[in-house]
């Protein structure tokens, strides 16, 4: 295919030196996984506690760790994030630094620990396990005062990070609002982030913090295009020197960040960005309107339908799936949860049990180095490259009989950053070559959905790349 001359090749190839960390790529592998919203608000029947609820209404008649992480498996999630203690400053765990806490609830006699059940019970499913810890605490006393209130926080902080194995996400939302004391706090969030680093290295600090990013809604709408390399800020025209380009408004115009952007990524959106980061998407929502448990919400619990409708525009559009399934009163995920879950998951591992393209005879342009049959392994230890400065390639895919295709899947290698910026599918039919998906971004993962087509043979065209494409993958199903 015809090369196209970039007029910002410069630009482009800044772009590229981007790419994510170990941390982030390990969360972004992980796809799919659990929020899970449990504390006092599950028996007061309230989606946002205010500090003053006793402890003695938090006791669980059934609670099971593992009918949790039954559910998750067979929804086919990687990990559990739990909200160790939510607005209402409760704590799931004995904490040493509040009397408000599981330690004096009459659940198995003030012994218990739920963060020490469901941590260990992860680690027995080989799922991974996170933390949320709001920062707004609305029974601490110390809320407002300033440092006293960052000790305590970092002391709680400090006993979730040591003495529950490894995290793999630090869970933050930002949420500030008054204290017990009427004031607010202003948090010192270099000193939460460090003290992270410090005691989990390997684990994310996700949303309001600088490996994850929030998606922008709690609905799991999501981006048709999604973009991993952003902006760290905008010049503004009293920045630039030359008084001419000073009045090309329309190039440096101030832009905003918000998450509910649409376009966060596009090089038209990047016009006048000052610098760069990896910054990954996390898309969360929950299976039910609200976020903790809530009897007359039994019947309004997502279907499984609706569940992979998210799942394919989340995980398959460059972003993570952060589900979350509220516990009921027994502490059970309840039936209706339980089934959504495990026909999600039942649908998920029927449509891609096959690879198709396993056997498959694939044909590229390459470097001679790094040939197109390395895209048969979903993996990073190779990856598949054209000369440098081919920024559109045709890719044939053979298959080795004809075969009904709904889905495929590619897979940019991301260790060398995100590179393509638009691409089509072709089908061989009896009728000839018929266009069936096309795309923009790629990302971590891209899957095509289109109507069933009988064919034996597929072309993949990448048609506009900021520069040289390289994949990791290419699924047929």
């Amino acid at each position: 295919m015809e090369t196209i001359p970039y007029p910002h090749y410069a630009e482009d190839k800044a772009l590229v030196k981007i790419h994510p960390s170990a941390r982030q790529l390990a969360v972004e592998q992980m796809e799919f996984y659990a929020f899970v919203h449990f504390t006092v608000n599950t028996f007061t029947d309230r989606e946002w506690g205010d500090g003053t609820e006793p402890e003695e209404v938090f006791n669980p008649t059934a609670f099971d760790a593992e009918q949790w992480t039954d559910a998750l498996l067979a929804a086919g999630m990687k990990g559990l994030i739990l909200t160790c203690k939510h607005h209402d400053g409760f704590c799931l765990w004995p904490s040493a630094w509040t009397g408000h806490s599981v330690k004096n609830s009459p659940w198995k006699n003030g012994g218990g620990d739920i963060v020490r059940e469901v941590s260990d019970a992860c680690r027995r499913a080989g799922l991974k396990f996170g933390v949320y810890l709001s920062p707004w605490d609305r029974n601490s006393p110390f809320y407002g005062q300033g440092k006293p209130y960052d000790d305590y926080f970092c002391a709680q902080l400090t006993e979730l990070l040591t003495n529950y194995g490894e995290i793999f996400s630090v869970w933050f939302d930002g949420a500030c609002g008054e204290g017990p004391n009427g004031k607010k706090q202003v948090y010192d969030w270099a000193r939460y982030y460090a003290l992270i680093r410090e005691l989990q290295p390997g684990a994310a600090i996700s949303v309001c913090g600088p490996d994850i990013r929030w998606c922008g809604n709690e609905a799991g709408d999501t981006r048709p295009s999604e973009w991993s390399v952003l902006p760290t800020g905008f010049a503004r025209p009293d920045d630039v020197a030359e008084k001419s380009q000073q009045e090309d408004s329309a190039a440096f115009r101030e832009k905003s960040l918000s998450a509910t952007e649409r376009d966060l990524g596009s090089r038209e959106f990047l016009e006048g960005a000052v610098g760069y980061k990896w910054s990954p998407c996390e898309t969360n929502t929950s299976i039910r309107p609200g976020w903790f448990y809530h009897a007359s919400e039994d019947d309004r619990v997502r279907s499984a339908e609706t569940l992979a409708e998210i799942w394919y525009r989340s995980v398959g559009g460059n972003s993570t799936f952060l589900l979350n399934i509220p516990p009921d009163r027994r502490g059970l995920f309840h039936e209706n949860d339980v089934r959504a879950l495990r026909e999600l998951g039942e649908y998920l591992r029927r449509t891609f049990a096959h690879n198709l393209a396993a056997d498959a005879a694939f044909t590229a342009p390459d470097d001679g180095y790094h040939p197109i049959g390395n895209v048969r392994e979903n993996t990073y230890d190779a990856y598949y490259k054209p000369f440098d400065g081919e920024n559109a390639v045709e890719i044939g895919v053979k298959l080795p009989s004809q075969a009904s295709v709904t889905h495929v899947v590619l897979k940019e290698h991301i260790p060398m950053s995100q590179r393509i910026e638009a691409f089509t599918i072709e089908a061989k039919t009896a009728d000839g070559w018929r266009e069936v998906a096309r795309g923009t971004t790629v990302g971590y993962q891209k899957i095509a959905r289109f109507p069933a087509v009988t064919t034996d043979e597929l072309r993949i065209r990448i048609t506009d790349s900021r520069v040289c494409p390289v994949l990791s993958f290419i699924g047929v199903y």
